[in-house]
């Protein structure tokens, strides 16, 4: 089982890639990983922020860049891995919820 800390150093090992193929400006980790209760079947919490400049008119491509991304970090993390925007944090209904995630968030 991996800890919060390998998370951290596989993603700084593909930070270039990640910016460059998948259009990423920040990446961070939230939920069980940060605070220590993972478990085997944890899965990985991940909050992205996109760069939108570097996506044509209408943002061309978000949809299919997001699908890829999802299927490229649970294949370098060979487990399930739940990725929220930096809006979406912003959505969520519950002001809770969404303070708690911004508070754990731990970026890399």
């Amino acid at each position: 089982m991996k800890t919060l800390e390998e998370i951290k150093t596989i993603i700084q090992s593909h930070k270039q890639e990640l910016e460059r193929e998948y259009k990423i400006k920040s990446i961070g980790i939230f939920g069980s990983y940060v605070h220590g209760r993972q478990s085997e079947n944890s899965d990985i919490d991940i909050v992205i922020e996109f760069d939108l400049t570097k996506f044509g008119e209408n943002f061309k491509g978000l949809t299919d860049t997001y699908m890829a991304l999802a299927m490229y970090l649970q294949r370098l993390f060979d487990k399930k891995v739940d990725i929220l925007t930096s809006g979406g944090v912003r959505s969520i209904r519950v002001k809770r919820v969404a303070e708690d995630i911004k508070r754990s968030l731990v970026y890399v």
